[in-house]
Formats: structure tokens, sequence, C-alpha cells
């Protein structure tokens, strides 16, 4: 049964029922197709060459003898691809394949293309590769501490600059250090946030098909898993130096990416080439040790945070030191920078607040958006200094929350909007529906409970690339056998989007689910959308079909009031007819709608577009980055069982209260709250993105990059999730929805981290949460007289026995 813990009641017909997904079928059926499933004529299978060494010169490569082996077709190496590429136009900094320098091992070096797998791996073989090997950077802190005395990771851009440092950023909102001094209570702590990747199912792939004739130049197109079909269409026609107008690319449906697809690969720029050299279409799909190696998932993060309260509880001020593990090319890099701070100021309200951000590279993998981006790893520390604050001066976590809570239609203290807000609601819902009451700080040793929030964006205020134009766009048809045609850019990767569209064209238009089509996926006759990130779709695209839709649904009733002599606004569109409001008996099929407003209109056909509010952050440097028409709010509760013998943590439940807006689907809804909390809970206690250094093994080499290898949870170590929708009716967001999809995740961990301190009084500020790190911090504390249940909000703190 889906909860609904706070609902507004509406008239929409379609729009906040549960209804299935339309690509839902043919997914549990095995129909659906994915890029690894297309085979073209005369299709050759590429394979890339990755450096064995974390850094190096390349001397030479000497591709001779995999050109002669029988079967290869193409051959191609940096020097046929010279410019770089890089999802944010202002730091450029990758290859696609690497011209005169690998800087992690994985990168790629050659590529070639074949009659088959087997003929492309021995024609890897056949390529003799020289290089000069250059100590590796693997610590950020020693990365950051570099003087220039061994080579940077990146040339320096201005002279005197560490060129192993990607973006710092340091922003002050307040007077922070007269706040923090005039507070009655300070706590500090460092906290340490491991990496960790995205593990979908489906591994990057994609197919590229050079066709020569048709006017100068040619014609690319690249089918590929990707996120963002609009960037890759960019950079495929900027690396390769092609019209844009000659790029086509085609995303058939993803199986899964949650931000790991979200900007252009190598293989996506090897096929293109290879298939120009060899004139047939090439395919390339990664191992699952290259989805490792690809990686572009969550940042480590070194975090120390002073934060100061007043006596009664109230925040004061907020001072943070970050540390940024990146890896060895930008990627998103800029942005998580800013947001590993900007997106901190709510839900609570703060008088002062500073930043100091630093991204460094390393000459491992390089770290990008994972579902979250940036900003789970601050909530996780920042989330147990409220615990922490609200032990000091005797709170109730939940209470401390509740009386910091920022409001809505307000400012943070670095100047965002904020629109609606149901924060105080999601805090209600998961203090009544775990019994936090009856189980805080009195559950036996062992168990406890712990609560955290949060807030997250309902997309990117700005696109990636500066400029003017709508953010999202779809254009819709009627035709006159009653069906609608949606043409959709936007990027179906699981979560629903082709669906939403689809869910607007029946509550607007009045026709059934079936009567849908929904035409997705290909720059060559879809508008553009931006992709599937930040939690933008919903918004975005959901206004944009809100505009066609009810452009098409004023001509219907225009032409059915003209019919029957009415007015357009008596005229209603539902259940697949049309309705005169003051006496429904009187109807027409929606086909005979659509049939008169073609006869008086012409054919019907509409484009609708958004783009977002100007008026939502700070004029400063950075203000741009963590603005968001729109934000969702969260609040968690986690109930975990804790062997003290082992170390092993047990996470019974995890209640989950989400502010989305309106839930549009909330079948949909409930299983984005879920999968979010999931993977939370995965990152708390299991996951781990890590390399060997020089002193246990080669440095630079991945520790696991297998599933079998790579620890995420199972069906059967998944702890007990329970959703409950909080419906706050965003003023902007389409029939007042907000994002779902991300937000959920950030407070699962520090939810975790502070169910574990009231099970047994251990305070764990390093991730994961895995038995020996919990073994270990259990024998540090018996060392000191033993682990033992904190006190009560307002009691005096006793001992417990340890088992």
């Amino acid at each position: 049964m889906i909860k609904r813990a706070h609902r507004v009641g509406s008239e929409l017909t379609v729009v906040g029922q549960p209804q299935r997904k339309i690509e839902g079928l043919a997914k549990s059926t095995g129909r659906a197709i994915y890029t690894d499933d297309l085979t073209l004529p005369g299709m050759l299978h590429g394979k890339i060459l990755r450096s064995p060494h974390p850094h190096a010169r390349i001397v030479s490569i000497d591709t001779t003898a995999a050109e002669a082996l029988e079967g290869v077709h193409a051959v191609v190496t940096g020097r046929d691809m010279p410019i770089t590429y890089g999802i944010i136009p202002w730091t450029p900094d990758e290859f696609p394949l690497c011209v005169d320098r690998v800087r992690y091992i994985g990168d790629g070096v050659a590529a070639v293309a074949a009659v088959d797998e087997d003929t492309a791996i021995r024609a890897l073989a056949e390529i003799r590769v020289e290089y000069e090997e250059l100590p590796p950077f693997l610590d950020p802190f020693d990365s950051l501490a570099a003087d220039g005395s061994t080579p940077w990771i990146h040339q320096p851009k201005k002279e005197g600059r560490n060129g192993n440092i990607t973006k710092h950023v340091h922003l002050e909102f307040g007077d922070v250090d007269g706040l923090m001094d005039g507070s009655d209570v300070v706590v500090e702590g460092e906290y340490h946030f491991e990496g960790t990747t995205h593990t979908p199912i489906e591994p990057h792939c994609a197919i590229g098909l050079f066709e020569s004739g048709g006017g100068p130049g040619g014609k690319l197109t690249v089918w590929s898993a990707t996120q963002v079909p609009h960037y890759l269409h960019r950079e495929l026609a900027r690396v390769l130096e092609i019209d844009p107008a000659r790029v086509r690319v085609v995303q058939p449906l993803v199986g899964g990416a949650f931000g790991g697809k979200s900007e252009p690969f190598d293989l996506e720029f090897c096929v293109a080439k290879l298939s120009m050299k060899a004139g047939r279409p090439v395919k390339i799909l990664y191992t699952r040790e290259e989805v490792f190696y690809a990686h572009r998932g969550r940042h480590p993060f070194h975090m120390r945070y002073r934060t100061g309260c007043r006596a009664d509880g109230r925040l004061r001020s907020v001072d943070a030191r970050i540390v940024l593990d990146g890896g060895a090319y930008a990627s998103f890099g800029l942005v998580t920078t800013y947001y590993s701070g900007q997106l901190l100021c709510a839900p609570y309200a703060m008088p002062a607040y500073r930043f100091d951000s630093t991204r460094v590279y390393t000459n491992k993998p390089a770290c990008g958006p994972k579902r979250g981006h940036g900003s789970v790893q601050p909530r996780f520390a920042f989330e147990v200094q409220m615990d922490k604050l609200a032990e000091r001066v005797g709170l109730d976590p939940i209470d401390m929350r509740r009386l910091n809570f920022i409001g809505e239609h307000t400012r943070t203290v670095n100047d965002l909007r904020v629109t609606s807000n149901g924060f105080l609601e999601c805090l209600d819902a998961v203090e009544r529906s775990s019994d936090w009451r009856e189980k805080f700080r009195k559950m036996p040793f062992g168990q406890g409970i712990g609560v955290a929030g949060s807030t997250y964006i309902s997309g990117t205020n700005y696109p990636i690339y500066p400029n003017d134009m709508p953010q999202s766009a779809v254009q819709m048809q009627i035709d006159r056998s009653g069906r609608v045609a949606v043409f959709s850019g936007a990027s179906e990767i699981g979560q629903g989007c082709d669906s939403l569209v689809a869910y607007i064209a029946c509550e607007e238009l009045g026709v059934p689910l079936d009567h849908v089509r929904v035409l997705r996926g290909d720059t060559d006759f879809t508008p553009v959308d931006l992709g599937a990130y930040s939690s933008r779709v919903t918004f975005m695209l959901g206004n944009a079909a809100i505009d066609a839709a009810r452009k098409l649904r004023k001509m219907v009733c225009e032409a059915v009031a003209a019919d029957w002599e009415v007015k357009p606004s008596e005229v209603l569109l539902a259940g697949g007819r049309a309705l005169w409001a003051p006496d429904t008996a009187r109807q027409m099929t929606v086909r005979e709608a659509f049939n008169l407003a073609e006869a008086r209109f012409g054919t019907l056909g509409a484009t609708g577009w958004y783009d977002t509010p100007k008026d939502v952050h700070g004029e400063y440097r950075g203000g741009t980055i963590g603005a968001s028409p729109a934000y969702s709010f969260t609040a968690h509760v986690a109930e975990v069982e804790v062997d003290v013998e082992t170390g092993f943590v047990d996470v019974k439940k995890i209640w989950i209260a989400h502010d989305c807006g309106r839930a549009l689907n909330p079948v949909l809804v409930e299983g984005q709250m879920e999968g979010s909390a999931y993977m939370g809970f995965a990152e708390a206690i299991m996951e781990e993105h890590v390399f060997k250094d020089a002193e246990h093994g080669r440095g630079g080499l991945h520790n696991a990059p297998s599933l079998l290898d790579y620890r995420i949870p199972t069906s059967l170590d998944t702890p007990e999730l329970e959703s409950l929708i909080v419906e706050s009716i965003d003023p902007e967001g389409p029939y007042g929805a907000k994002e779902a999809g991300e937000g959920p995740l950030h407070p699962s961990i520090p939810a975790i981290a502070n169910a574990i301190y009231d099970a047994v009084g251990v305070r764990l500020d390093r991730l994961p949460f895995s038995p020996p790190a919990v073994w270990r911090a259990l024998e540090a504390a018996a060392s000191s007289g033993g682990a033992r249940k904190p006190a009560a909000p307002g009691t005096v703190e006793v001992t417990a026995p340890r088992p």
C-alpha cells in the first residue's frame, strides 16, 4: 500500500494516480532493446588498449603488427583525435585516446576494430607502447602539497599554480568567526566519505556508423547508452570536427546509470573514428572491469566541520573545510566543488556559513556525479554534527531539526530561493511511523535509532554550457485516429520520463494511456532536452509537456465548443471523451473531438518548452551553482542492531519521508524513494571504490573491479524500507511536482550513523561502517572504559554493560 503522509486534494484524473510504466511490459518480458542488442549489417567489434601505469609519458606507439593482423579493419590512436573534450566547457582536459601521457591505470591509448571481439583482443596484444613511468600521486593530500619537483598530473594554466588542483572554492556568508566565538556550544569533527561507484546492470556500450555519401563531410550516427544525448552530440561534432547537422545520436533504452553515463566517454569517440576509417559500423561494449575504471562515481571527501549553536539549540555558525579526491580528469569536478558547500544551506536556517573546498587530481579513475551529486558527502558530516550538537544542549534530535527549520518561500544564507518546503511534515511522518519517542535512547544496548534530514535540487537552474535557449522541449501531435504522439528528447534511464509525458498527454487531452506514443532518444527528430542529471527531468520536461498539451487542448475545446455552441471553458476532456461540464450526458468520443479540431485548425501539432526563472540565486561568483527552480526535502529514520562481538551492523528498517511536491505517479515516486534509500544504505555499510597504494601492491590498481568483489547489497541484505510521500505542491512545478530521484538518498547514511551511536555510544565518522571498522571503534571504546548507551536528552549519561 502506498503511504501518503501528507496529501493535498486534487481534481486531476490521471496525474496523481498509480499508473503502469509505458515500457514496463517490454522490459519485464525481454522485448526492450538496449544498445548491445543492436546489430548492423557488416558491423565490426572494437576494443580499447588501456594503460598499465598510473602515470607515464607515451614515448611511442607502434600499431603496425595490429594493422597487419587478418580480420582487423582499423586502428586509431590519440593522434587521430587530438582535441580535448569534457562535459564542463571550461575544463576540457581529456583526449578520446591519450596523446602524450597516461594518467591512471585504464587510460585508453589505442583502439582497434575487427571482425569479432577475439580478433580485436588479439590485435591489442600486437600494439607496442613504450612508456616512461612518472611518479604517481595516489593520495589527495600528497597531490595538494606538490611543489612541481615531480611532473604535475596536468600542467597548470598559470605560472606558479599547482597543476594538481582542479578547482578551489572559498565562499563565506555572514560573520562566521564572530558568531562561532559567541556560540554557547561548538562541535568540531573530521569525517571521511570513501569513494563509491554506480554499478548499473548495463555496461557502457556504443555503436558508430559513418556514412560518407549524402553530401560533403558524410553523416555520423552514434547509438549510445548515455544519459546526455545532447551533450554527447555537441562533443562528437566538436572533437571530430564534423558539422553538428551531420551528427546524429540515438539513445536506446538505458539499463541503469545513476550519473555514471552523464558525460561522453572514450568508446563513443572511438566507435565514431573507427567507423570513419573502416567504412563499416563499429560496436564497443565495456567489460565490467572497464566500467569500474571508467568510474565517474562518488568523490572521496575529507571533511572538517565546526558548528556552533546557542544553548537553546539554534544554529549560529557553520565552518567547513573539504578536500575532494577527483581522480585523473575534471569531469563534473568544477560543479562538484561548489556543490560540496552550496547545497548544505537548507533545510536549516544558519546565520553564518563558510566553506573552503579544494578538488585535486590524483592518478586514479576520474570521479564525477553519482546520485545526489556532490551533496551526499557533506550531508553525512553535517547531520552527524547536528546530532552531536543536540546531545550537547540536551535536545531530542528531531526537536533540534524542527527548531532550526528554514521555512518556505524564503532564501538561504547563501541566497538560494526556496519555494515550497514540506520538511516539517517529513519529520512528523518519520517520527510517527517509527515510534521514535518510544525508542530513542530507550532501546536495549546494541539497538538504536537515528534521524537525519536533507534537501536537493529539482534540476540545475542553468545549462552546462551558457545559452538562453529552453532547457527542455517537446513536440506533441494529435492524429485523427484519436492517437497522440509525443516527441521527447529526454533520456529514459529507468526513472520513468517517457511515462511522465504520456501521463500528461492523458491528463490534458483526455486520451487513454494506450493511445499515447512516446517517440524519444533521437537527436534527428526530437527537440532538445539537456539530459537525465541533477533531478531535472520531472520539473523541466513536465512543464514543457504541459505547455504543448495545453496548446492542443485549447484548440480541441474551442472546436467542440463551436460545434455545441457553448463556451470553451465548459468543455472537459477526460476518459476518452469530450464532455459538457454543466451536463456530462452531452458528450462525444475524443476521436470525434480531435476530428472537429483538425477540420477547424488544420493538422494538430504543438511545441512546448520550459526555461528556468532567473531570480533564484545571489549575485556572486558561484551563486548560480546550486540554484534550482525548486528544492525537495527529506527526512529518514533508521533502526539498527549492532553485534559488538563482530562489528556487524544490521540495518533493520529505514523510514523515508520525502517532499516531492505532487506525486505525479505515486508508484514511481515510491520506487525512487526506496531505490535512493537502498543506495544510501549500501554506501553506509558496504561500498568502497578503492585502489592499491604503492606500499600494498601495484599503486593505482583497482582493489575490486568486479561485481563479485565490489560489495553491494542483495535483496537478502536490504532492510525493510517504508516510503512516506509528502506532497507540498510547488507553485512552479508541473501540477506542483518536484524531484524524487536523488534527494531521498542523502539522509540514509547519517541516519544509520546516528542510529549506531544510539545503539552503542560510538561515533563512526568514516565510511563505510563495515564490520572491521565498527569492531575497531568498539575495541577503542573498550580500552577507554567500554562502549555505552548514550544518555537520553536532558539526563545524566550512564554506562551500559558490555555483553
